[in-house]
């Protein structure tokens, strides 16, 4: 007989997706912030007293996992402190986000320094909005041509001795670095990326289709926001994107908001690499959940119009002030994804790429309770992180 807890209670009426299908009717047991079962149907007679959510046919679904955002609610992860972490992880948790990388910019080794230790103390304490599980370094090692939103002055080649005091200083936190694959001495940086348990990603790029192939042959295997600040394609030289487009070992990020890529271009993302090679992102910066107005990036003024945020020295695209649930919204509803497969994007792939699969990111009995409640419509009902509603 199982012991019941104060921490327990039921889904019933839910379409409930699963790695295996959906389960229609399906009830979900919620117990110590865990998954404990999924069944079809509504346990019989409803007599053991645990407490019942009623979905009335709503979907549940896995907790999204946002492996590329800077920023919301007016602070930016670069801020390094416990009131910007909390600021940003309630906003992102509202819309659906219940775990995510701390997404740095280029910017001094000190900058980044400050990043980690802070990550890093902040996650040794309880989180209580979405889970900060690591940090995501986007730069500095990148290509100038391509910085985009990226401040120029603090762009260097891979430096091997930064990586080392990151690995020994802060062990576990690096998740993800970005880093241009044609910048001297990147092949053997991803090397050491890759020994060191951090997922090397091309981003801010001008590598051609030989030079990222050679750098998956070294061990990168992720694209960061597929088609923006990276090399296009050409028929005769088919650029980064021809690489991202046709190698099987790189997973590519896409921002499905309709401003960084056509929706058409995002169908085509879908369609060439298929649902199990794809991860929504939302690039956003600390105007996400804001209005209109005058923000900074990198230490970049930046102004945001119509939900848009671009640099206002050139116009360059300056992240985004997109919520994983817009993002999820957008490839269901205008790039052609099925609900499955969109969570699949937002949620299963990401958790996988940064090694978290085994707690969350699939709807499973033993793993964290990080559940969505989406109506029919796709309206965000309800988020729970590690079975706790959030408000």
């Amino acid at each position: 007989m199982t012991t019941r807890t104060a921490n327990e209670f039921r889904i019933v009426h839910a379409r409930i997706v699963t790695p295996n299908g959906i389960v229609e009717d399906g009830s979900l047991l919620v117990r110590d912030g865990r998954i404990a079962e999924i069944t079809s149907g509504t346990p019989s007679g409803g007599q053991d007293g645990i407490p019942s959510i009623d979905a009335a046919g709503a979907w549940l679904l896995p907790g999204f996992v946002d492996v590329h955002v800077h920023g919301g609610g007016g602070s930016d992860f670069m801020d390094a402190t416990k009131e910007a972490f909390d600021t940003i992880t309630a906003l992102h948790g509202r819309n659906g986000t219940t775990s995510m990388l701390a997404t740095t910019v280029t910017g001094s080794k000190e900058s980044q320094d400050r990043v980690l230790a802070a990550v890093k103390e902040y996650r040794e304490q309880p989180m209580p909005y979405a889970q900060l599980v690591g940090v995501h370094l986007e730069g500095p090692f990148i290509n100038k041509k391509m910085k985009g939103a990226q401040n120029p002055d603090y762009i260097v080649p891979p430096q091997k001795e930064w990586l080392e005091d990151w690995l020994g200083s802060y062990p576990g936190e690096v998740k993800i670095q970005t880093l241009a694959p044609e910048s001297e001495g990147a092949l053997p940086y991803i090397g050491q990326l890759v020994t060191g348990g951090v997922v090397a990603a091309a981003g801010h790029t001008d590598a051609t289709y030989d030079q990222v192939e050679a750098a998956a042959d070294a061990g990168l295997t992720h694209a960061v926001h597929c088609y923006n600040a990276m090399r296009g394609l050409h028929h005769r030289e088919p650029g980064t994107l021809g690489a991202v487009l046709t190698d099987d070992r790189i997973i590519a990020e896409v921002i499905a908001d309709g401003h960084h890529v056509h929706a058409a271009g995002v169908k085509l993302l879908f369609r060439q690499k298929g649902a199990d090679k794809v991860i929504l992102v939302t690039d956003a910066i600390s105007a996400a959940g804001l209005d209109d107005g005058d923000y900074a990036l990198g230490g970049l003024p930046v102004l945001v119009e119509g939900g848009v945020a671009r640099l206002k020295e050139n116009g360059a695209l300056a992240g985004s002030t997109l919520t994983m649930i817009g993002a999820f919204r957008f490839a269901v509803t205008q790039a052609g994804a099925s609900i499955e497969e969109a969570s699949r994007m937002a949620s299963g792939n990401p958790s996988r790429q940064i090694g978290i699969d085994a707690e969350t990111g699939t709807l499973e009995p033993g793993k964290q309770a990080d559940l969505l409640l989406l109506s029919a419509d796709l309206t965000l009902e309800q988020v729970w992180v590690k079975g706790r509603p959030l408000d």
